[in-house]
């Protein structure tokens, strides 16, 4: 609706210039026939500058439409690439922190089980909400990553599709840009998936030991209670 108000302001301009310069003592430079094709250009001028992309009037009757189209196509290949930057700046710096999260967990799921036997109850409720704690940021961490993946898994699909159309519009350097962008936005994500997946792996062999250490831990704590009795005999 504003540029649709912008075009009629713009046309009752140019009709109130026309009756100006047509009532005046020297006869017209423009014929009609003229005036129609200068409102034309300049009505499909501010209707584009409106719209998708910004053409000056004077130039609005000296470029193709081949050539409008693979101005635009550049246009689109260069959002799509800023795009897919940020999505991967994101999604990287999201896999760094779900990392962190984790060897973090592992620190302490560590630390308690060397301490297991040697800690109070207190201390040990304390070190169960810091690790619970702490699984719950790894949680979110996780989370975090898968969403801001699937927001780079479609600017991936954005960036294709942006380097195809200015392709098939004749952009070709703009699509061999937008695809190297691409490459180089992939290879990057795969180095930080690699320390996802190692944190991941490290999580499991965690997992794994606890579940060992507990019970071992466990089976003393039973030897110990049986023991009691056959002590007592003995004395006896």
């Amino acid at each position: 609706m504003a540029a649709l108000r912008s075009v009629t302001s713009y046309l009752r301009l140019l009709r109130s210039s026309a009756r100006v310069l047509l009532s005046s003592r020297k006869p017209a430079v423009h014929k009609p026939g003229q005036w129609t094709s200068i409102v034309y250009r300049s009505v499909a001028s501010l209707t584009v500058g409106g719209g998708l992309c910004a053409v000056p009037f004077k130039q609005a009757d000296t470029l193709s439409h081949d050539s409008l189209i693979r101005r635009a196509a550049s246009l689109v290949t260069d959002s799509s690439s800023t795009f897919l930057s940020q999505a991967t700046l994101a999604l990287i710096d999201a896999i760094t922190e779900y990392s962190k999260a984790v060897h973090t967990l592992i620190a302490l799921q560590r630390r308690y089980l060397d301490s297991l036997g040697k800690l109070t109850q207190a201390e040990e409720d304390t070190i169960w909400q810091v690790i619970i704690g702490q699984r719950a940021e790894v949680k979110d961490r996780r989370e975090e990553c898968n969403r801001f993946e699937l927001t780079w898994v479609n600017a991936v699909k954005l960036c294709e599709t942006a380097a195809e159309a200015a392709y098939t519009s004749g952009a070709e350097h703009a699509s061999i840009t937008v695809r190297t962008n691409i490459q180089v936005a992939q290879s990057q994500v795969d180095e930080a998936q690699k320390v996802s997946v190692d944190a991941d792996k490290k999580m499991a062999e965690a997992k794994v030991m606890e579940v060992e250490r507990m019970t071992q831990y466990a089976g003393s704590l039973q030897n110990d209670e049986e023991e009691v009795p056959e002590a007592y005999l003995r004395e006896d």
